[in-house]
C-alpha cells in the first residue's frame, strides 16, 4: 500500500496546525492573557508552589488518590521526554541559539496556562465507579461551559487525547528506546519491545497509585542525573558561558543559521521553532497534565494548580535550559560531522555536546540513559491520560482492556518504522490543544476570581484544611466542588451530546 499521499497530507496538516498562524499564536496568546488576568501569578507564587510540591508534598486530610508530589512527578513523567533532548536540539539546529530564548518565553507564559488547566481539573473533578478521582479538560470543558459548546469541546478533547496517547505517548517513545538500545548495546528491537510491554503492563495494572509510586521514585533521579551532567559541562566551560548566553539573547531578535541552515537566518524561524518545540516539551495549554493534577490529594484547587505550574518551570526553565546551554556553549550547534561534512543531526547533537563536555564515555551514557528513562516515563504518564479519557467516553469497564492494548502497542512501536505515526501524532497532539485553549479563555474569569479569593486568605499556602474550610464557607462553587467528588460514572452521554 502506498502511504506517501497520506504522509504528505498529514505533514501539510501538521504544518498548518503547528505553524505560525494557528496553534503557536493561540497558545502563546492564551498564556499571555492568563498571565495578565492572574496578575503574574507564576512569578509571584513560584516559590510557594515549589515548596508545597517538592518539600511539603501533600495536604494532610485532603481527598484524592495520590499526593501532590506524585501528581507532579506523573505529569513530569509524561512531559520530560525526548523533546527535552532531541526537540531542543532540533530548535537550535534549525532556528539557531536564539530559539532557546523563545523556548524560555514560552515556558514563562505557559506556566499561567498550566496553572489554569490544573486548577480547573481539580475544581470540576469527579469520582468514578472505582472510587478514583477523574478530571481534566474532558470534564471541565463540559461542566464549566454550559450548553452544547462545552459538550462538543469535551468530546473533541477526549477523542484526540486517546489518539495522541497511542502515538506521541506510546509508539514513538517505544521506538526511541528500542532504537537507542539496539544502537548502544546491540539488543534486538523485538527483545526490547517484549520487555518494555511487560514492564508497562505491570505498572499500569495498578492504576494511578502504581504509576504515582513508580514516577515518584525514578523521575527525580533521572532529572537530577541529567541536570548534574549538564552542570558539569557548563562548569567546565564557564569562561564561554557569558558569550553563549549573550548569543542566545542576541540571536533571538536577529536570527542566526546553523551550518548549512539558511532558513535559520530568518528571525521568524527562530521564533517559530523556539515556541513550537517549547510547547511540545512542556505541554502547557494542551490540557494533558491537568488529568494527573485531578488525582491529587489537595484541600483546594489553587494549591494543586500552583504545584502543577512548577512542572513547566522544571521542564523548560531547568531541563530544557541545560540541554540548550550545553549545545551552545560546546559549539556543537554549528559543528559538522567529520565523516560526512554535513551538519550534525538533531538526534545526535545533544549526545555530541555531552560526549564533548564530559570525560570518557560519561556523556554518551548519560544521554542514552536519559533518553531511555525520559521515554519510558512518558509512556507511563500518557497511558494514564489515555485511560481517563477512555473512561470518560466508554465507562470504567473499558479501562483494563485499554491498559492491555496500550501495553501491546508499545511492542509495535519498538519494532515498526514510525514516520507516518509521528506525523499523525503531531496532528492529534495539536488538535488536543484547540478545545482546551478555547475552554481556558472562556473560563479564565472563574479561575481569576476564585484564585484571588483564595490567595487573599492564604497567600503563603500554609493554611490547614480547617482554616481553608472556614474562609471558603459560603463561597460560590465551594459546596459544589466538595459535592462534585461524587460516586458515579463520568462517561459522556454521546447520544445526548449529539441531540444537543
Amino acid at each position: 500500500m502506498n502511504l506517501e499521499p497520506l504522509q504528505t497530507a498529514l505533514d501539510a496538516l501538521s504544518g498548518i496546525i503547528w505553524g505560525p498562524f494557528l496553534l503557536i499564536p493561540l497558545l502563546v496568546g492564551t498564556g499571555l492573557y492568563l498571565t495578565i488576568r492572574l496578575g503574574g501569578l507564576q512569578f509571584l507564587k513560584l516559590g510557594a508552589g515549589l515548596r508545597l510540591g517538592l518539600l511539603q508534598r501533600k495536604d494532610d486530610g485532603a481527598e484524592g488518590d495520590i499526593s501532590q508530589f506524585q501528581a507532579l512527578t506523573t505529569a513530569l513523567a509524561a512531559t520530560v521526554g525526548t523533546g527535552n533532548i532531541v526537540g531542543v536540539a532540533t530548535a537550535i539546529g534549525i532556528g539557531g541559539p536564539g530559539a532557546l530564548f523563545w523556548m524560555w518565553v514560552t515556558g514563562l507564559v505557559g506556566m499561567a496556562s498550566k496553572y489554569s488547566e490544573a486548577y480547573l481539573a481539580v475544581r470540576f473533578r469527579t469520582t468514578d465507579d472505582a472510587g478514583e478521582k477523574s478530571g481534566g479538560p474532558q470534564h471541565y470543558l463540559q461542566k464549566g461551559i454550559p450548553g452544547p459548546l462545552g459538550k462538543v469541546l469535551a468530546l473533541s478533547f477526549a477523542v484526540f487525547t486517546i489518539v495522541a496517547c497511542f502515538g506521541i505517548g506510546n509508539m514513538t517513545q517505544g521506538n526511541s528506546i528500542a532504537t537507542n538500545v539496539d544502537s548502544s548495546w546491540g539488543v534486538p528491537t523485538w527483545v526490547t519491545g517484549i520487555i518494555l510491554a511487560v514492564l508497562t503492563l505491570v505498572v499500569l495494572v495498578g492504576g494511578i497509585k502504581s504509576i504515582g509510586r513508580v514516577t515518584a521514585g525514578f523521575v527525580p533521579v533521572m532529572i537530577v542525573l541529567y541536570v548534574l551532567g549538564g552542570l558539569y559541562i557548563l562548569g567546565a566551560n564557564l569562561g564561554g558561558l557569558p558569550a553563549a548566553i549573550a548569543q542566545i539573547f542576541t540571536d533571538a531578535f536577529t536570527g542566526t543559521a546553523a551550518v548549512g541552515g539558511f532558513a535559520g537566518s530568518v528571525l521568524i524561524i527562530a521564533v517559530q521553532y523556539g515556541v513550537a518545540r517549547g510547547l511540545f516539551s512542556n505541554e502547557s495549554g494542551l490540557g494533558s497534565a491537568a488529568i494527573a493534577a485531578a488525582a491529587a490529594r489537595t484541600t483546594h484547587p489553587v494549591r494543586q494548580g500552583l504545584v502543577s505550574m512548577t512542572q513547566t518551570f522544571i521542564d523548560t526553565l531547568i531541563v530544557v535550559s541545560i540541554t540548550g546551554l550545553t549545545i551552545v556553549v560546546t559549539g556543537v550547534w554549528d559543528d559538522v560531522d567529520q565523516a560526512t561534512g554535513e551538519p550534525i543531526s538533531a538526534a545526535l547533537m545533544t549526545g555530541e555536546a555531552f560526549s564533548t563536555g564530559l570525560p570518557g564515555e560519561w556523556g554518551h551514557w548519560i544521554v542514552t540513559l536519559g533518553l531511555l528513562m525520559f521515554a519510558y516515563s512518558t509512556i507511563l504518564g500518557w497511558s494514564y491520560y489515555g485511560e481517563r479519557n477512555v473512561e470518560r467516553l466508554l465507562g470504567r469497564r473499558w479501562v483494563m482492556p485499554f491498559r492491555v492494548l496500550f501495553s501491546a502497542v508499545v511492542f509495535i512501536g519498538c519494532t515498526t518504522q514510525l514516520s507516518l505515526v509521528w506525523s499523525f501524532s503531531d496532528v492529534a497532539n495539536g488538535l488536543m490543544a484547540l478545545p482546551n485553549l478555547i475552554g481556558l479563555l472562556i473560563l479564565s474569569g472563574l479561575v481569576a476570581r476564585e484564585t484571588r479569593h483564595y490567595l487573599r486568605h492564604d497567600p503563603h499556602l500554609r493554611a490547614s484544611k480547617e482554616e481553608v474550610e472556614a474562609f471558603m464557607a459560603d463561597q460560590p462553587g465551594w459546596d459544589e466542588w466538595k459535592a462534585g467528588d461524587r460516586i458515579g460514572t463520568s462517561r459522556i452521554d454521546l447520544r445526548a451530546a449529539a441531540r444537543d
